[in-house]
């Protein structure tokens, strides 16, 4: 008997969907309702389900359970894992991944273990950036993934093999998954929809643990909060002004400072979450007290937090990093005006693993 190819759905609340292969990114449900659709008792859904997300197989022809008859029949069904096509580990631990997808293109994920305290002892946490989109239309100047250009979105189950390879990996469970590799999340909002649900449902990762970051695309962030998902959305704001954002941000241009913060005020209306508003920290461009000053104006009442990301250096432009004495000052203003925020030192620095820094190159 053939495969049956079947037809995916998104909607994080249904389990009434059908799906195609690859099988990687299908719930429960709907692996069952496939393999009785190839003629196979509804049990044999659960069984597919534990091989694929907790053994990691490859190949529906390694699921020993199943008939040697059956896997012949289906051998050829893709279950939709990557190939390593590159690692490297910085001394702080984070590893960097290159993964070959089946058309040949190469993606960046990175594993970022937090251990127990100062480094030493078990690994308390490990969560995992990933991609959405080979390369990056966005251009952001100061950014490398921008620099490489764009070239598609990622499928469902791309996404979702990225967090399966780091945690097979580390040989620990992601309890944190962050959308700020490669691409823009909402330029491609099907699959990240559907790969939030599969972490969720399939893997077993909280909602709350799941982190989604855009520039801002019109009208996108309005209907991401459709879905009144429990994530949190981390918008890349760079810039306390229009002008200054759209030197760093081409795509702002499109996209007015005053309509993407109210699109954010109605994101945090409709789900009851607050928006992490990110801020890297350029030396001298938009580290300046009159900048943390213009921020806070612009955030006073918003139910945000401010994350602040030092600048972490790429080839090909010469923005600096601030010192840390700047990088206090700013954060004093924007504590003066009662508004939350945090500095957040980026890891892997040294494998050009951290924020900013991913080309999907070994260097």
């Amino acid at each position: 008997m053939s495969a049956t190819p079947l037809v995916s759905q998104v909607d994080f609340n249904s389990e009434k969907s059908e799906l195609i292969p690859p099988l990687l990114g299908a719930s429960l449900a709907e692996l069952t309702t496939w393999v009785q659709q190839q003629g196979q008792p509804a049990y044999r859904g659960k069984q597919l389900h534990e091989w694929i997300y907790d053994k990691g197989v490859r190949s529906l022809a390694d699921i020993s359970v199943f008939s040697k008859q059956w896997r012949a029949e289906v051998a050829e069904v893709p279950i939709g894992r990557s190939t390593l096509h590159y690692r490297s580990e910085a001394p702080d631990g984070t590893v960097k991944y290159l993964l070959r997808l089946t058309d040949g293109q190469i993606i960046e994920t990175v594993g970022i273990p937090t251990f127990a305290e100062r480094g030493e002892g078990p690994k308390a946490r490990l969560t995992v950036c990933v991609s959405t989109q080979v390369g990056c239309p966005m251009a952001c100047d100061f950014c490398a993934t921008g620099k490489g250009g764009y070239k598609r979105n990622l499928a469902r189950h791309e996404i979702v093999d990225q967090v399966l390879t780091v945690q097979e990996d580390f040989q620990q469970r992601v309890s944190n998954v962050v959308f700020m590799g490669l691409g823009e999340p909402l330029l491609n909002t099907e699959n990240v929809l559907a790969a939030l649900k599969s972490l969720n449902q399939d893997i077993g990762i909280g909602q709350r643990s799941l982190t989604v970051s855009t520039v801002g695309i019109r009208d996108r962030i309005r209907q991401f909060a459709q879905n009144n998902l429990q994530i949190t959305l981390a918008v890349s704001l760079h810039a306390p002004n229009q002008a200054l954002r759209e030197k760093l941000i081409p795509s702002a241009r499109a996209y007015p400072l005053e309509d993407l913060l109210a699109e954010c005020r109605e994101y945090v209306e409709i789900t009851g979450r607050r928006v992490t508003f990110e801020y890297v920290l350029l030396a001298g461009v938009n580290d300046l007290p009159e900048h943390a000053l213009e921020l806070a104006k612009r955030l006073r009442g918003f139910q945000s937090h401010v994350n602040l990301i030092p600048y972490n250096p790429i080839q090909e432009v010469d923005y600096k990093r601030p010192n840390r004495d700047r990088i206090q000052a700013f954060v004093n203003v924007l504590k003066e005006q009662n508004i939350a925020v945090s500095v957040r030192y980026s890891r892997g620095l040294e494998a050009d693993a951290a924020c900013g820094q991913l080309r999907a190159s070994k260097n």
